[in-house]
């Protein structure tokens, strides 16, 4: 494996830039390679993550706040402790309800992220 496709071993959260992700949303790139990567992703309140589709599997977990979660014509209202699954090439998206964190993880990792 190319050391371009692999994190360093540890991540220590200071030391991780905030990254802009759209209007209201920052995105902390935290371990990955290859085959996989993990993503912070913190909300504002009223923050939107637009409808979209890739091809990777994603699974996240809600660290923190409250969202309204689409997966494909699926709607449900996460909080805190509760996570998703989106299967690859399938339409998602949020509306942040109550400030908060999302953790994601991609398989494979996210080429445009890095």
């Amino acid at each position: 494996m190319s050391d371009l496709l692999k994190s360093k071993n540890f991540q220590q959260g200071a030391d991780i830039p905030w990254e802009y992700a759209s209007p209201g949303i920052q995105r902390q790139i935290y371990g990955y390679d290859d085959r996989v990567m993990l993503v912070k992703v913190k909300f504002e309140k009223d923050a939107i993550g637009s409808i979209h589709e890739h091809p990777h599997t994603q699974v996240s977990y809600v660290e923190s706040g409250i969202f309204e979660l689409t997966i494909g014509d699926e709607k449900q209202i996460l909080k805190t402790g509760d996570g998703f699954y989106v299967p690859p090439n399938t339409l998602h998206g949020s509306v942040c309800l109550e400030p908060g964190v999302l953790i994601d993880v991609f398989s494979p990792h996210r080429e445009d992220f890095i």
